[in-house]
């Protein structure tokens, strides 16, 4: 076939799904599709190939991109385990070679998401709290049950889909459920702790609303009081994740402060799903302000040292129980 001069310019840009490819060829107004189609099907078909081929280029960049993004969320679950992490243990986990692990680790440095150290990362999010290291209160409520706690952020946030409205109450534990969403993106969080929102604020895959309200005590993070009530009456969730520092069969969810368990309750009320995420420690206890009854939980997420006989009480009242 000889050689042809086609006058007309290709111009690229992304092709909708449904759009015929020939659709994308551009040239002057009085040369429209209709012509190629019209005077020559060679050029037309050769237009297709050529459209199609750089369609698959795409679907190829796109591949690169999602074991990218694959692999990156195995770097962000490692040290949401661990808190911090070497290099060849990242290379463990995540496969790929050191180089790519890297630019990875630069990439999530750049969203807020981790620290790079020498030789590794760590997690970003204890930074945010040094002007508390001196509470030792603060330590104490951070230190105690740790690894458990982690465990139990990450089971919780597995049942978060894209698309929701979850509800965090403010605590250590629901805490780290707030820290494993952090590089998830379309979902929106309520919350009533200051802490949370902090930690969530820079992220732009999250929407997160922060109820307002009175902190009842010093070195507290959880809002209470009316502004905080008035703000969740015109607010709905999918799903609500308490933490709690009592939990009975027969006495149900409990907290310490009155304030903080009337916020619980209306967080409660308006989430489809309520889960309480306890460490083993906490399951039979009772403390002072009431949340729930048992019959108002959907799910249980504690710590492998809660034994079957001590978790029975809850699976025979219905309650699901996930132990990590």
């Amino acid at each position: 076939m000889p050689a042809i001069e086609v006058p007309f310019r290709i111009r690229a840009f992304p092709i909708a799904a449904g759009i015929d490819p020939i659709a994308i060829i551009l040239g002057p107004i009085d040369q429209s599709v209709e012509y190629f189609k019209r005077n020559d099907r060679e050029i037309f078909k050769g237009i297709q190939n050529v459209v199609l081929h750089c369609m698959m280029l795409g679907i190829q960049s796109a591949s690169m991109s999602d074991s990218l993004s694959q692999r990156s969320e195995k770097i962000i679950k490692l040290l949401l385990q661990t808190g911090t992490a070497t290099i060849e243990e990242i290379l463990d986990v995540a496969g790929s070679s050191a180089p790519s692990i890297r630019r990875d680790l630069a990439r999530l440095e750049g969203r807020g998401l981790i620290r790079r150290t020498h030789g590794g990362a760590t997690l970003v999010e204890p930074l945010l709290y040094e002007p508390f290291r001196f509470d030792s209160s603060f330590l104490a409520r951070e230190q105690r049950h740790a690894t458990e706690k982690r465990r139990i952020g990450l089971a919780a946030a597995e049942l978060v889909q894209a698309n929701e409205t979850v509800g965090l109450t403010a605590g250590t534990t629901t805490t780290h459920v707030g820290r494993s969403l952090r590089h998830r993106e379309k979902i929106q969080v309520v919350t009533n702790a200051i802490n949370i929102g902090m930690e969530l604020c820079n992220q732009p895959g999250i929407r997160t609303y922060v109820t307002g309200g009175v902190i009842p005590w010093a070195w507290s993070f959880s809002l209470t009081g009316n502004a905080a009530l008035t703000f969740l009456d015109n607010v709905y969730m999918d799903k609500v994740f308490l933490s709690v520092t009592g939990l009975n069969a027969e006495r149900g969810a409990t907290t310490l402060e009155t304030d903080e368990a009337l916020v619980y309750r209306k967080m409660l009320k308006q989430a489809k799903q309520v889960i309480i995420t306890a460490d083993s420690s906490k399951l039979g206890n009772v403390s002072p302000a009431f949340i729930c009854p048992s019959g108002d939980i959907n799910i249980l997420i504690t710590d492998t040292g809660a034994s079957v006989e001590t978790v029975a009480p809850f699976e025979r009242q219905g309650i699901r129980v996930i132990r990590v």
